[in-house]
């Protein structure tokens, strides 16, 4: 069980037919958007080709005029990332579907700027980590290191380098969480 964004997500440990399962929550996902008004075609969820590998699993979509993105890379790998997406999409979306949760506030919940993809490059290069570095904890950790030495009560320490060092761990932090 994992807490994400205030929902209780069951994770499930995949051991054999990655693709196949993949295949299955990626179609589940669609119609979840689907039932809660939101075309399929309006949502992008990129295939893996080696869904047992670990990598993150994400999900794009339009709404209401918004860039909306999620991505999860916590799990053991590609097919348990997306199934977590998976199950946090269709409670979020049954909530907007039901009339509990508002349209607007789901997608403020999920927008992203336009620039995301160049504000998250730039992030790794403040925080000194590989432009295509995934891992979370790699990253948290290499932050923690800056943060305490740029922090203003630090010798060496700098009010606007620990603002930098902070808004970087801030955006892959959503990124990848």
């Amino acid at each position: 069980m994992a807490t994400i964004r205030g929902r209780t997500i069951e994770a499930v440990a995949v051991r054999d037919s990655f693709s196949r399962r993949a295949t299955q929550y990626k179609n589940k996902i669609l119609q979840a958007f689907k039932n809660a008004g939101i075309p399929p075609d309006s949502v992008d969820i990129p295939e893996e080709r080696a869904p047992m590998r670990k990598l993150p699993a994400q999900v794009s979509w339009y709404a209401q005029g918004s860039y909306c993105h999620y991505s999860y890379a916590r799990s053991n790998n590609y097919t348990e990332n997306l199934h977590v997406i998976m199950r946090l999409l269709e409670q979020e979306l049954q909530a907007v579907s039901e009339g509990t949760k508002p349209a607007e506030e789901f997608i403020k919940e999920y927008a992203e700027d336009d620039d995301v993809t160049e504000k998250r490059k730039e992030a790794r290069k403040t925080l000194g980590v590989d432009e295509d570095c995934m891992d979370f904890a790699t990253i948290d950790s290499q932050y923690k290191k800056l943060a305490k030495d740029a922090h203003p009560d630090m010798p060496n320490g700098s009010t606007e380098e620990f603002k930098k060092i902070n808004n970087a761990h801030k955006t892959l932090k959503r990124e990848l969480e």
